[in-house]
């Protein structure tokens, strides 16, 4: 059985998504991101993955799989009969590793994770007027199209929702981005998404209280 190890609300949620998307049967470790601690058993998570970041994918030969674009594409072919990513070779695969990449690069890495991570001391300033440049790039993709990639939903979406629930703690309004309210609108009428966001947003209160 695949096992993820995850933090509440941080990009492994998109991981989450995905697996019960597919249908997918996983074991769930929860694993403070600043402690470096697996919760369930006291573990040092910097022994799972020297990298202390999530999402860590533990396969069923013991092996281990960082990074979100990676975990995600893996998840998706574990059951390919879910239609979480086309086919290798398919055109649109490249247009998959494309948006994770823009996802991961763009919008988790050069905005969100300063913005959780680092005090704005002025810093941020760039970041945030670049926010508004970089989201006008799926805004003007999905005001044309219902996903990502294709005429369903993949693994790219599911990386995208997250970012999206993520931009307004951050302090980014995506309301000025009618197709982007729109789009994680319909995601989050998505059962597996909703289950998933309401799974982790009681976990993430719990750790609060």
């Amino acid at each position: 059985m695949l096992q993820l190890y995850f933090f509440p609300m941080a990009c492994s949620l998109s991981s989450r998504i995905a697996l019960m998307e597919a249908g997918i049967e996983a074991q769930y470790h929860l694993a403070h991101i600043w402690t470096k601690q697996v919760v369930d058993d006291g573990s040092d998570f910097l022994g799972v993955s020297p990298k202390g970041a999530v999402p860590v994918l533990a396969l069923e030969n013991g092996e281990r799989l960082t990074e979100s674009a990676a975990v995600l594409q893996y998840i998706a072919d574990v059951k390919p009969t879910a239609g979480l990513a086309p086919a290798f070779g398919d055109p649109d695969r490249y247009r998959l590793q494309e948006w994770l990449s823009f996802i991961g690069a763009e919008i988790h890495k050069a905005f969100l994770f300063p913005t959780f991570w680092y005090k704005d001391d002025g810093s941020l300033a760039k970041p945030r007027v670049r926010i508004t440049q970089t989201l006008s790039v799926p805004s003007a993709h999905l005001a044309e199209h219902e996903f990502l990639v294709g005429d369903s939903f993949t693994v790219a979406d599911a990386h995208l929702t997250w970012a999206l629930l993520l931009l307004r703690p951050a302090g980014v309004d995506i309301a000025q981005w009618p197709s982007l309210s729109a789009y994680l609108g319909r995601m989050q009428a998505r059962p597996a998404v909703r289950e998933a966001i309401a799974t982790e947003m009681a976990l993430r209160k719990a750790m609060a209280a």
